[in-house]
């Protein structure tokens, strides 16, 4: 196992030896002996190196688990269980569980009095973070157990998580004599990024809100800005955007442009700007800042001017979050070559899950699954260029290989959307940035670039409806404060150019003959060899180029409908071309000709989650790393039985 020297050093740092202290038997206490108690205590200083960022630094022995000196609260088995949370669930949930674990181990004590964490922070933990344990195979520990050791608000109870994000709760006021409306064009740490979003949030609650997608594997929030003219939900037919930056840590240019652009957007919304306004009302938009704020805290400490090329480029586990996504290109192609398969929607391998997925990864994915994005930017920097799928060629000995999807017009109509109103990326002069982009239009297909797997970009086009292209925003990944103001004037007017582009193409709604939705219904384009599905209210967005298309609508257990669109080349809006299917056997029937539409295999499941078992020889089954067989224990509980005597049993499942 790669993490068995990391977890021994770590448990070793920890304890020597374990102690008993208060365990749950075959009949715990009913009496509720080992809960902490509320009455007079001696207040002492904490000492726990693992508990040293708490909300408090006094508390008291006895412990709630009967544990009665730091020694014995060191040596034990749930204190080496807190050390090891963060690597064994591979950054989920912490540290929100490692605070609550300490609110446990080392209760809370100020004057002179004991205090017990509230009992609705832990019932709230244990159903977000239930589904990381069940993926080790670890039961929940016993000592969080919500209704033993903590307790209802009613009692005086206190958050173990109240300091956690509240320095990111303190409202900043924007600098004194300046309009609300006023944008600081600097760079922003992680706490002022988050002030910023939620200050702008709160000054337009009528068109945004701000959510959290997940977190970081260091425990910091993947903040999104939303807005909308109903934020928070999908209104029918209204399309979504997301634009992400700072995916690679150190390129910073498009953390700072999308913090920027959510103020902008906000300032002109309640300015009266009619454009903006038409976008809010019609288009439902999520900024992400910063994927990789772990990263960027690497790359931050350096500095601009003295960051280096790859300093703070991965995650908090040395991972590129732009190399860690499935790699579903190699199956499309396999796919591709075969008549009448499904080469869209392609589910994700079950081996995928083998290797290591960063939290950040994780919740990227969730989030594509949770909402029906119909377009998407990643922004990243080192270069000036637009690039589109695909990002891996379709001969994978070639580094350099023009590689296009089905979609190719669209791809390229979106980069030359952001790319042709670029001042910079259209500057023809010999010190421009990226000359060697000129004579492309400053747009490239990405595997015509330099080939790689694992992008984002391509497991948006493969694995759902979203379209997403990359831009480079300049050759300097960290560039000075002084030059901020400018790049945002250089990609304010393609931003929004861009965003507007989710507006080409149709639009509309698949409904059964009584008027019901049928979602997940197929939308084909004849001779685009990539179907869209519709969302669950049945509504879809198809992006396509000007020209004629013939559009074909089916589900199964209906008969297909087959329409014919044009699309005029200057049209701005997506046209409306809704479908009602009806039950095969019933009413007139809209087939096409057989050799108009091969036979297709049944719809592929839509999933981030592994399903099913591998069969490939020489892989054991999945199941295998889930649920020992035989009796045998799960893999993780050597770590433990190595440095303690006193077997953490409560940890098994099984």
């Amino acid at each position: 196992m790669p993490l068995l020297p990391l977890l021994l050093a770590t448990l070793a740092l920890l304890a020597t030896s374990a102690h008993p202290g208060c365990r749950p038997g075959p009949d715990p206490d009913p009496a509720g002996k080992c809960q902490a108690s509320a009455h007079s205590a001696t207040c002492v200083d904490l000492r726990l190196r693992t508990c040293a960022d708490a909300a408090y630094n006094r508390t008291a022995f006895p412990t709630p688990l009967e544990h009665r000196s730091w020694e014995v609260v060191e040596s034990s088995p749930e204190y080496m269980l807190l050390g090891v949370l963060h690597f064994l669930l591979e950054g989920q949930c912490n540290p929100d569980l490692r605070l609550l674990g300490c609110s446990v181990l080392a209760p809370r004590c100020e004057d002179g009095h004991t205090r017990r964490p509230c009992r609705h922070i832990c019932e709230g933990l244990r159903e977000a973070c239930q589904p990381a344990f069940d993926a080790i195979d670890m039961a929940w520990p016993y000592f969080l157990d919500c209704a033993r050791y903590f307790a209802p608000e009613e009692e005086g109870c206190y958050s173990p998580l109240e300091q956690l994000r509240g320095e990111l709760d303190i409202e900043e006021a924007p600098p004194s004599g300046l309009p609300p409306t006023f944008i600081r064009f600097a760079h922003h740490s992680y706490v002022q990024m988050v002030r910023v979003l939620k200050r702008t949030a709160s000054r337009c609650p009528q068109v945004a809100k701000t959510y959290s997608i997940g977190r970081s594997f260091d425990g910091k929030d993947l903040l999104v800005i939303e807005f909308s003219s109903r934020p928070g939900q999908h209104e029918l037919m209204e399309p979504e955007v997301k634009l992400i930056g700072n995916i690679h840590g150190n390129e910073v240019a498009g953390r700072e442009m999308l913090i920027y652009l959510a103020q902008y957007l906000c300032s002109e919304y309640l300015l009266g700007n009619p454009r903006i306004q038409r976008l809010l009302n019609t288009t439902r938009i999520h900024l992400l800042p910063s994927m990789n704020p772990d990263g960027y805290e690497v790359a931050s400490a350096e500095g601009a001017g003295y960051n280096g090329w790859t300093s703070g480029r991965q995650n908090a586990q040395n991972l590129d979050l732009n190399r860690n996504f499935p790699d579903l290109t190699s199956e499309y192609y396999r796919l591709a070559s075969n008549r009448g398969v499904r080469t869209d929607h392609i589910p994700i391998s079950q081996y995928y899950w083998w290797g290591k997925v960063a939290p950040e990864t994780k919740a990227i994915m969730k989030w594509m699954q949770s909402i029906p994005f119909v377009l998407s930017a990643s922004l990243h920097g080192g270069d000036l260029v637009v690039s589109y799928p695909f990002d891996f060629s379709k001969h994978p000995q070639e580094e350099k290989m023009f590689s296009p999807t089905p979609d190719e017009k669209m791809f390229k109509l979106l980069a030359r959307a952001y790319a042709d109103v670029h001042p910079m990326m259209m500057d023809r002069s010999e010190n421009r940035c990226g000359g060697n982009f000129l004579k492309r239009g400053s747009i490239i297909n990405g595997a015509d670039w330099y080939s790689f797997t694992g992008g984002m970009s391509d497991f948006n086009y493969l694995h759902t409806n979203c379209f997403e292209i990359t831009v480079e925003l300049g050759c300097v990944k960290f560039p000075p404060e002084e030059v901020l103001y400018g790049l945002w004037q250089h990609n304010k007017e393609p931003l929004l150019n861009f965003m507007e582009m989710v507006h080409r193409g149709i639009k509309g709604v698949v409904t059964d003959k009584y008027g019901k939705p049928v979602k997940n219904a197929r939308i084909l384009v004849k001779g685009i060899r990539h179907d869209i599905t519709t969302a669950p209210d049945g509504d879809y967005w198809r992006l396509l180029p000007p020209g004629s298309h013939i559009v074909i609508a089916q589900a199964p257990g209906y008969s297909k409908v087959m329409k014919r669109v044009t699309i005029p080349l200057r049209m701005k809006r997506a046209g409306r071309v809704d479908f009602i299917l009806q039950p095969l056997g019933m009413g007139p029937k809209n087939f096409l000709p057989k050799d108009f539409l091969p036979g297709l295999p049944r719809a592929v499941p839509q999933s981030w989650e592994p399903q099913g078992e591998p069969t490939e020889p020489g892989l054991e089954p999945l199941r295998a790393r889930r649920q020992p067989a035989g009796g045998s224990k799960p893999w993780w509980w050597s770590y433990f039985t190595s440095l303690s005597p006193h077997k953490p049993r409560w940890l098994l499942k099984y």
